[in-house]
């Protein structure tokens, strides 16, 4: 069942006001893709009542005000994309499509969507529920952050939008923990996962360097995202705070990591894989076609790469979904009128850590000294890729299945690394779930670049696609790989750039056409390293490109390669009535 989102709805449920509203930027998709759609799932399983309004009206009060006011509180959500990802490119280009909106035009989704929608409540709201931020824009900002739009060192995002809550993370137990909070009227403050507000420094925190600070000292705002980051394990964390003026922003620690059931739980919520009919009459979204019949098997990811959120939002351990749980969810796809056949992809942040995850890490908390799979895969991780095998046959197995495709990333250092099933698993792929071209993301072949990305060396690379092109001539399979790099990353140069087409056309034969610039976006390692020039390991000065037309003219090194490469061939090519030699 949909939540609700009109008034008409509201009377069929026979709900006179609602418990929480949730506000998002994305148009509602209700589907277990969705954080606004599984914390309203969540929360009416808790016995709440929930609606939504997706990308609201700005210039009138009629979408924000079209389900009156919530009871417990407003959740603000800026999407499942960051907004300001969302309408530029790294190049600061505005985009001009949005997968998430109707029709795909981006013209629904504001700049700092979050910040858009908290002013907008309190606009037109006056002396409302509590307004509560959640979801990755607001995750990745909920202390003193580098943003790179405007250049600068922002407040935590709590004290720029004037809310009063926010839920980093996932938050599934603490929202429902916030609403039975203020349904009974008790304080909120020590809640796993929340930030608050607070005029004093707790007791049981541990002090950041203050935003001024960090403001004023790029050292010490790397010393600030260090203690940071190291309190993002559930079972290390501390309470963590830090003073924003003449206030504090309190961070509790993380609630514990989901259980096998309890993720199980979450899936096994009735969605309906489908956009809002009343959303619906703007048009189709594109996000949809990719999300309807994918199926996630696990969360959390320990690849630790240092330009990815996922560690800081969703959590460096991996907690998989029972075999059960994740059959009935295919089964159920199969029930959909839409469904032809096709599983679009089984998987999660890295596909191949399924069922994989340190014993030692699930009871002491992520090693401080090292990580899981970086430089080299840890001998304590056991990689193993038999689990997944094993599911992947009975899924192909089940009626109505005619295809079954992994396009979730894949990490080939740990088919390499597996020594007992990494081949057996490299060949299922082959054989059963890639559709013409794997991809892969290497990223670079730079070792200066790949050590500061937190990426295996271009060792593993070859010796992958040496293994890949050996099975897929034994299978015979006409499949390619494809290569994710990243341009104008800290430590890349032109130079480096020109070593990558190099390679790409010496070792790979082939130049990669998945090239991106490098985005800073808040609480990374690689924004980091963006802001203050150097390596936060080693303290050592660290090159970073930060003209906008030098980074694009990386970037154009190897489309510039593409092009020639291309009108190389046209000019070989035979032409008509002519014939050529062989020999």
């Amino acid at each position: 069942m949909f939540l609700p989102t009109t008034q008409k709805e509201l009377q069929q449920l026979g709900y006179q006001a609602l418990d929480v509203i949730l506000v998002t930027g994305d148009s509602y998709i209700d589907s277990p893709y969705i954080g606004a759609a599984v914390i309203g799932k969540v929360l009416v399983d808790a016995g709440f009542k929930v609606g939504i309004i997706a990308q609201p009206a700005l210039d009138t009060d009629k979408d924000i005000k079209r389900l009156g006011e919530p009871r417990l509180f407003w959740g603000i959500t800026g999407g499942s994309v960051d907004s300001m990802v969302a309408n530029y490119t790294a190049t600061g280009r505005p985009r001009k499509k949005d997968d998430y909106t109707p029709g795909g035009v981006n013209n629904r989704r504001p700049d700092r969507a979050v910040l858009v929608y908290a002013n907008l409540i309190r606009q037109h709201v006056k002396d409302t529920a509590p307004l509560v931020l959640g979801g990755i824009e607001a995750s990745l900002r909920r202390v003193a952050h580098y943003d790179a739009w405007s250049n600068k060192i922002r407040k935590s995002i709590l004290f720029d939008a004037k809310a009063d809550y926010l839920l980093y993370g996932m938050a599934e137990q603490s929202v429902v923990a916030l609403a039975r909070s203020l349904h009974d009227q008790i304080s909120p403050h020590q809640i796993h996962g929340l930030c608050y507000k607070s005029d004093t420094l707790p007791p049981e925190a541990l002090a950041l360097p203050s935003f001024s600070q960090c403001k004023e000292s790029k050292p010490t705002f790397t010393e600030m995202f260090r203690i940071f980051y190291d309190n993002t394990d559930p079972v290390t964390a501390k309470c963590i705070a830090q003073q924003q003026d003449n206030r504090f922003v309190v961070q509790n620690p993380p609630p514990p990591n989901l259980n096998t059931e309890e993720l199980d739980f979450l899936h096994d919520l009735n969605f309906e894989r489908e956009l809002h009919p009343y959303y619906a009459q703007s048009g189709s979204v594109t996000a949809l076609d990719t999300i309807r019949f994918a199926v996630t098997t696990h969360r959390g990811c320990y690849g630790e790469c240092n330009f990815c959120a996922i560690a800081v939002h969703q959590g460096r351990t991996v907690v998989s979904r029972s075999e059960r749980s994740i059959i009935k969810e295919v089964v159920e796809c199969t029930k959909h009128p839409a469904f032809k056949g096709i599983i679009a992809d089984v998987g999660g942040p890295t596909a191949n850590m399924y069922g994989i995850e340190c014993k030692k890490k699930l009871s002491v908390g992520s090693c401080k000294d090292k990580r899981c799979i970086f430089p080299s895969a840890c001998p304590t991780m056991g990689i193993n890729h038999g689990r997944q095998i094993a599911l992947l046959k009975k899924l192909r197995a089940l009626p109505g299945i005619k295809r079954i495709f992994i396009a979730s990333g894949i990490r080939y250092d740990m088919i390499l690394a597996d020594k007992k099933n990494g081949r057996a698993y490299l060949r299922e792929l082959i054989r059963h779930h890639i559709s013409g071209q794997m991809k892969i993301a290497p990223e670079h072949c730079s070792n200066v670049v790949l050590k500061a990305m937190g990426k295996p060396d271009t060792d593993s690379l070859v010796a992958f696609r040496t293994l890949f092109t050996s099975l897929t001539k034994q299978e015979k399979q006409k499949l390619f790989l494809t290569y994710y790099i990243i341009a104008a990353h800290p430590e890349c140069t032109r130079t480096e750039m020109e070593q990558l087409k190099k390679f790409s056309q010496q070792v790979l034969k082939i130049i990669p056409r998945q090239i991106q610039v490098f985005t800073p976006t808040p609480s990374t390692w690689s924004t980091l390293m963006y802001w203050t020039e150097k390596n936060p390991w080693t303290g050592k000065a660290c090159f970073v490109e930060k003209n906008t037309t030098r980074k694009e003219q990386q970037k154009m090194i190897l489309i510039n390669a593409i092009k020639k490469s291309k009108k190389t061939l046209q000019n070989t090519k035979p032409k008509k009535g002519k014939t050529y030699s062989t020999k």
